[in-house]
């Protein structure tokens, strides 16, 4: 008898499991167009002022996009930055974005004003910084690639302490390290390692070091790019090349495979007033997309 409820218990389970990832997180894969006519959007950052900000890596300018109005929030100049890639929107409305023309990481006033944060480490400008995540306490993780490179990879990771102000060098020797983010449910950091078409997972330790490097999903084909995390810890890949998002379960089960607009989704972002709207930057149509979706967005902040 014992055995029997025990079967009947995990066969229970396993149908339970089975019901609930059955269920689509993005119900209707028919995305809306949001706006268009960008020179490869990247970093879509949203903020709960209802303005969603973003780069235009090629073209020189960051866009906010707010009731349906594109505007233009700051010009790359001499005296300003060259070229800006992922952004981060922090509670006090600034951004921080990384300037990878120049090497450094910036920060961008809700009016424009665009300062250096960080400009480099040991006395050098970073290679190419490309996206950004904070972690539970409000301090900084950002990815650094440089080329893609198998043989001899010389991308890295960083951590900054805002209190502190001290930089570290968390991770090194990866192949084009891109998007990243922490999982609500596992607390580990999570790097879209785009130059090996994986998903790498870190541990994280209390000083915000990171340990225990494994691959956590392959994603053969294209490139993993801009992560974002559902409430639930799923993990939402654009994977650049292929046209593709990927919704990954916790546990590294891909859920569901939805077709994007174009062949180049770049990155991601929750957003709307009940964060179930996913915003996607689209390169090889130079647009910026949305779709409705069941899970409500993660956001540290």
């Amino acid at each position: 008898m014992q055995r029997l409820t025990l079967a009947l218990t995990t066969l229970f389970l396993t149908v339970l499991s089975i019901t609930i990832y059955s269920q689509s997180l993005i119900p209707n894969s028919d995305w809306e167009l949001v706006a268009d006519g960008f020179s490869f959007p990247e970093g879509p950052a949203w903020h709960e002022s209802g303005v969603l900000y973003l780069s235009n890596c090629t073209g020189g300018w960051i866009t906010k996009i707010s009731n349906n109005k594109v505007d233009t929030l700051a010009y790359a100049t001499d005296s300003t930055f060259e070229k800006t890639n992922g952004i981060i929107v922090t509670e006090s409305g600034e951004l921080l974005v990384c300037e990878y023309g120049e090497g450094k990481i910036l920060q961008i006033t809700p009016k424009g004003e665009v300062s250096t944060l960080i400009d480099g480490y040991k006395g050098k400008s970073f290679n190419r910084p490309n996206d950004l995540a904070f972690d539970e306490q409000g301090n900084l993780y950002f990815s650094d690639p440089k080329e893609y490179g198998k043989e001899n990879p010389k991308g890295r990771v960083f951590y900054y302490n805002f209190s502190s102000k001290e930089l570290k060098l968390v991770a090194d020797g990866l192949d084009f390290p891109n998007g990243l983010g922490i999982s609500p449910t596992t607390k580990k950091l999570y790097v879209s390692e785009s130059g090996r078409s994986r998903v790498l997972e870190f541990e994280i330790t209390s000083s915000g070091s990171l340990t225990n490097k494994r691959t956590f999903i392959d994603l053969p084909g294209g490139d993993p790019d801009g992560i974002e995390f559902d409430v639930e810890g799923n993990l939402y890949v654009p994977h650049f090349g292929t046209g593709t998002l990927y919704v990954i379960s916790p546990k590294g089960k891909i859920l569901q495979e939805v077709k994007t607009p174009g062949a180049k989704p770049s990155n991601i972002e929750f957003g709307d007033e009940d964060l179930r709207t996913l915003y996607l930057t689209e390169d090889e149509t130079n647009s910026v997309y949305k779709i409705r979706t069941t899970n409500i967005g993660y956001k540290l902040r």
